[in-house]
């Protein structure tokens, strides 16, 4: 069902940023926030039905923490306690942050990033479009929409 993943056991790991895990939150009036939305819902269960695994990083607590809005904090901290794998922050991934940013990706979102990759993250999914463009690596970055629509 997923796309060819190279681990033996056929799930797929995956990280979601900050702007996937609150996309419920937003108008969901626009067409494509609603796709997202729906496409963020679908990652879940594939989640949820042990498809997909799900990456974890200081990074998605640090944002998450900042958010004034309490019941958008606790939705994310529950999606987020469907992890499997949780990448610790390093010198290493601090290193990558910084190259991403002098790409053009912004101090977060680099973090994000290279936590990602650290975490042998085969897909990174993201509602951010500047990120999907400026992003040159061995992951595929994509739009939730994206990725739900390529599942084969």
């Amino acid at each position: 069902m997923l796309p060819i993943s190279p681990r033996a056991d056929s799930t797929v790991l995956i990280y979601l940023d900050n702007s996937v895990l609150n996309r419920p939150f937003d108008d969901q009036r626009q067409p494509r926030i609603w796709l997202e939305t729906l496409s963020f819902s679908l990652v879940l269960t594939l989640i949820e039905a042990a498809e997909a695994k799900l990456i974890r990083s200081p990074i998605h607590d640090l944002e998450n923490s900042r958010n004034p809005f309490v019941p958008r904090r606790q939705w994310v901290e529950k999606c987020l306690r469907l992890a499997e794998q949780r990448v610790a922050l390093c010198e290493s991934i601090k290193t990558r942050a910084s190259a991403l940013g002098r790409a053009g990706i912004g101090a977060l979102d680099a973090l994000h990033v290279a936590c990602a990759e650290a975490a042998s993250a085969e897909r990174f999914l993201t509602c951010d479009d500047r990120v999907i463009r400026r992003y040159s690596g061995r992951m595929t970055v994509q739009n939730p929409v994206t990725f739900t629509t390529t599942l084969t």
